[in-house]
């Protein structure tokens, strides 16, 4: 394959071409394939971008019919029928009947746009600073969202500018179990000496991807709402790789039957792998003035369009979420057995997540390149998340088929007995 000229002008900051150093040319649902013709099992899905997986067909026509008209593509804020149809398909399709009435912001077309609209809003509509974030938590690498992402990797490569901002709280189970961390976060609401300026809001993913596929216990979540409902602080729920069907609901936080002051979406919102976000605000708290935040790729008519379809094809009914819910079982027995075989080499190993969002916690980032390294060799994309790469993690598309999700499995599983033999 040629990847000279690739090697030698793309900065060295790349990451997934390292891991994956072929050159991929075509791609359709859970399959990619490269230059050289060789088909892989994607277990990676565009880091939660694809969940209706590659080249998806009832969405790429959506958007092929759009541009043989010659409508809309860039809008900045315009109003445009793309952008009214969108709007139609989220109220209709996935508001309404979830009892939800929110105001949408399109601040960019990245997850890190969102998260920064969504924490500079809060600080304006309350007055104050302080935003409580988590432990693992990764919200983006520009320097607000920075300041509420955990991750020193992320966090000292600005080079020695400081991130402000942000006041780092233990996630569910950082303590250990049979420790519930929202005591902690309680009990330094309360007291006036406890160090901590009562935030402006709460930051927060039900499900932490990056941060190594660590599950907020339903409880716990429906708890950390009701601290923020009795201090007058706004729940921003980070649903950017957790939401869009990932955990098996539409939104991740539905499980816990919780309603954030703020929500933030992007990775698969459009359905096709176009970049789009926003963000969900209840309506008395849009309290921007015009032009206050802004960009100008906030209004893609592309992924308006491709947004809309995915939402009327996969959302109408609840057959999607079924759907992932019989395939998140299919992973996590597999997985259990992968931990288990490796807990029997003396490897700790543990398997957890939610919906089709899970991981292997195997304790070393060594070992788990080790395994991904094999499975790529194998014919599987599948990636490692967590502070050291501890954790091999499956984020395959939704609509991965039964046979193509058995075959990565099957992949996975040999490629853990070759990289440990």
């Amino acid at each position: 394959m040629q990847t000279q000229l690739l090697e030698r002008m793309e900065s060295e900051v790349r990451t997934y071409s390292r891991s994956f150093p072929v050159v991929f040319t075509k791609a359709q649902n859970a399959r990619l394939t490269d230059e050289a013709d060789r088909e892989y099992i994607d277990f990676l899905a565009g880091a939660g971008t694809l969940n209706y997986g590659h080249n998806n067909p009832h969405i790429k026509q959506a958007l092929l019919d759009y541009l043989a008209e010659d409508n809309i593509i860039h809008g900045l804020d315009f109003w445009t029928a793309a952008k009214r149809d969108y709007l139609e398909a989220l109220e209709e399709v996935i508001l309404k009947p979830r009892g939800l009435d929110y105001k949408v912001q399109f601040p960019g077309p990245t997850g890190t746009n969102a998260v920064e609209a969504a924490i500079r809003l809060a600080r304006n509509a309350k007055g104050r600073h302080n935003i409580v974030t988590f432990t693992n938590g990764f919200h983006g690498v520009t320097m607000g969202a920075l300041a509420t992402t955990g991750n020193r990797k992320f966090r000292e490569a600005t080079g020695g500018v400081p991130t402000v901002g942000g006041s780092f709280m233990p996630f569910d189970g950082y303590l250990g179990e049979g420790a519930d961390t929202l005591d902690y976060f309680e009990k330094l609401l309360g007291d006036k000496s406890g160090g901590l300026d009562i935030p402006a809001a709460v930051i927060v993913e039900t499900v932490q991807g990056e941060g190594g596929i660590n599950v907020a216990g339903l409880d716990w979540l429906k708890r950390l709402e009701g601290i923020c409902h009795a201090h007058d602080i706004l729940l921003i729920v980070d649903d950017i790789q957790a939401g869009c069907g990932r955990t098996g609901k539409f939104f991740s936080f539905e499980h816990a039957d919780v309603v954030p002051d703020i929500v933030t979406n992007s990775k698969s919102l459009s359905g096709l792998g176009l970049p789009f976000s926003q963000v969900l605000v209840r309506p008395e708290l849009d309290v921007w003035k015009p032009g206050q935040y802004n960009g100008t790729f906030r209004g893609f008519a592309l992924a308006f369009t491709t947004a809309a379809a995915a939402l009327r094809q996969y959302w109408s009914d609840d057959g999607l979420a079924q759907d992932v819910a019989r395939k998140g079982e299919v992973v996590a027995e597999r997985f259990q057995k992968i931990a288990r075989m490796l807990r029997e080499l003396g490897i700790e190993a543990s398997e957890r997540g939610r919906g089709l969002m899970r991981g292997i916690d195997v304790g070393s980032g060594e070992i788990a390149d080790k395994i991904t390294h094999q499975a790529f060799e194998n014919g599987l994309v599948i990636e490692t998340s967590g502070q050291d790469g501890e954790v091999v993690k499956c984020l395959c598309p939704l609509t991965i088929t039964d046979e193509e999700l058995k075959k990565g499995l099957d992949i996975l599983e040999t490629s853990t007995k070759q990289a440990l033999s």
